[in-house]
């Protein structure tokens, strides 16, 4: 499991869990943590989310040992970054190439950044 989730009353953590690559997004986690803020948006008894990273690193970015392993020429496009998956308000939750980092939440969610927070870490961070 990529991401665990916490939960203390009203106070989510949420936490992104792949220390052995320093917490580097590949696809998986990307949907795993989207998932985890809609869940978190979507709960009336939720008010606020802590973001942060397992095992002293934030993110490092996009895992760049996973893209080295698909055999095209392009190989992000294959994520299809671009799409959006519907809401259930009938609108569309954009996905960004690193999960939840173009989510419009309707509560506040913050960055508990320990250790690296690069590329598109400092992106998730900044979110």
């Amino acid at each position: 499991m990529t991401v665990r989730i916490e939960k203390d009353g009203p106070v989510w953590t949420i936490i992104h869990d792949r220390p052995e690559a320093r917490n580097a997004m590949d696809p998986k986690s990307a949907d795993a943590l989207t998932d985890a803020f809609l869940e978190f948006d979507a709960n009336g008894e939720a008010a606020t989310a802590v973001f942060y990273g397992a095992g002293g690193a934030f993110c490092s970015g996009w895992d760049l040992k996973y893209v080295s392993t698909i055999n095209v020429d392009y190989p992000l496009g294959e994520l299809d970054i671009s799409t959006a998956r519907p809401r259930g308000n009938g609108g569309e939750i954009p996905r960004g190439p690193l999960g939840p980092s173009r989510l419009e939440l309707d509560k506040p969610v913050i960055a508990a950044i320990e250790g690296p927070a690069v590329a598109g870490g400092m992106e998730l961070g900044l979110w």
